[in-house]
């Protein structure tokens, strides 16, 4: 009997983890179709089948974005969308990567009607961006503007100095891989430089000047950096509009789209990697264990990825 007593005590406990990892197995495959279903419906138009008004949101610094480039074209060619509603919240970035995006949205805006809604903030390279809609929505608090064009470069000669160290270099002529942090900068260095910079800010202030209706003078009257908030820009010329998406919308509707099209999110899907590595699914699939999603959000919060940039920048630095 203690035999028989033992074997059913065994039993039951076999029982009860067969009962647990069942139960665990169909928690694990309700969460994966549940995401797998997410990923599918935040795709290329948060599953829209429908008439829908996409909205895409640019965020954070601007840098060369082949997805987001990829993204804009595929919400061209989609019949589905009637009108698109670009939310931009950046300090700007990269001068190439400001001019790729422009000519993307541009490129948009010549088979649908695209407004541009300020954030918190359009400066800069996320000005540039935004001034490549028809029709441009600022919050009275947003901050718009900073046009213009730098370059950055450390100089850490002083603490090469101080702890002993000393660059040696062969080179084929003066201004090769100059201006360099590792020797003081010439005269030639910075008139070479400068000439850069004049270029693309010649050419910032001219597309400026063409998408606002503006006079080259009146652009550069404005473009000497500055920023201003959405109250201040309305008056120069720089918005529309003061207002949010509703106002966004009611302007897309002056161009024939329907006002109660569902707005969708074309979101950055991350799907480069495949499916199973997709950025998008693992954050669905950590919000629904409720696990933090990494720290990348935290070093683009403070700013970090913005230490990296390289080349002509349009950016600023609050």
């Amino acid at each position: 009997m203690t035999f028989r007593a033992d074997d059913l005590i065994d039993r039951r406990r076999l029982r009860r983890k067969l009962t647990f990892w069942r139960v665990a197995a169909f928690a694990v495959a309700a969460f994966g179709i549940a995401a797998l279903a997410a990923w599918f419906w935040n795709g290329e138009a948060g599953g829209a089948a429908a008439d829908h008004i996409a909205r895409v949101k640019i965020e954070g610094t601007i840098t060369e974005n082949d997805e987001l480039i990829e993204r804009l074209e595929k919400i061209r060619k989609s019949a589905q969308v009637k009108g698109v509603i670009l939310t931009v919240d950046s300090p700007g970035g990269t001068t190439a990567g400001g001019e790729a995006i422009f000519d993307e949205v541009r490129k948009l805006a010549a088979d649908k009607p695209v407004v541009a809604q300020v954030g918190t903030l359009a400066a800069s390279a996320g000005y540039m961006i935004a001034s490549a809609a028809d029709h441009i929505v600022a919050r009275k608090s947003s901050i718009v503007g900073s046009i213009g064009v730098l370059i950055q470069y450390p100089d850490v000669t002083g603490l090469m100095d101080k702890i002993g160290v000393k660059l040696e270099e062969v080179k084929s002529s003066p201004l090769k891989a100059e201006p360099s942090p590792f020797n003081p900068t010439t005269d030639e260095e910075r008139a070479m430089v400068r000439k850069l910079i004049m270029d693309s800010y010649d050419w910032f202030v001219g597309i400026v000047a063409e998408r606002r209706g503006m006079t080259r003078d009146q652009v550069l009257a404005l473009a000497d950096g500055s920023i201003f908030t959405g109250r201040q820009a309305l008056a120069k010329k720089l918005i529309d509009e003061v207002g949010g998406e509703d106002q966004a919308i009611a302007w897309l509707a002056t161009k024939g789209v329907d006002a109660k099209l569902k707005v969708v999110d074309w979101k950055d899907t991350g799907r480069n990697g495949g499916w199973l590595f997709s950025k998008a699914l693992a954050r669905t699939v950590a919000r629904a264990l409720g696990l933090p999603e990494g720290s990348a959000g935290v070093l683009d919060e403070i700013g970090a990825d913005r230490l990296f940039l390289d080349g002509l920048v349009s950016v600023w630095h609050p």
